[in-house]
């Protein structure tokens, strides 16, 4: 498994080029909506969740609260809690 930093890094730098084509892409329905932003990036958020499928937690409401909210909230300063993190 990665270290944290290096997963990371990784995963941001795929973010970076992947995000602006992905919303050139997106489809319009002619609709205005609200776009408001995450207090969590993309590659946070990712970051966690492949960190999940590396991990031996069965489910992950198991690894964010005993994994991510107890020994990583310093690397993650914008932590959400479970509940937002997964709606």
């Amino acid at each position: 498994m990665l270290s944290l930093e290096e997963l990371f890094c990784s995963v941001d730098d795929f973010c970076k080029v992947f995000e602006p084509l992905w919303q050139c892409q997106l489809l319009n329905d002619g609709h205005k909506r609200r776009h408001q932003s995450s207090q969590m990036s993309l590659s946070e958020m990712m970051t966690i969740q492949i960190a999940f499928h590396q991990s031996a937690y069965r489910t992950f409401k198991a690894f964010y609260e005993k994994q991510v909210c107890r020994y990583w909230s310093d690397a993650f300063p914008t932590l959400l809690s479970y509940s937002r993190f997964v709606d």
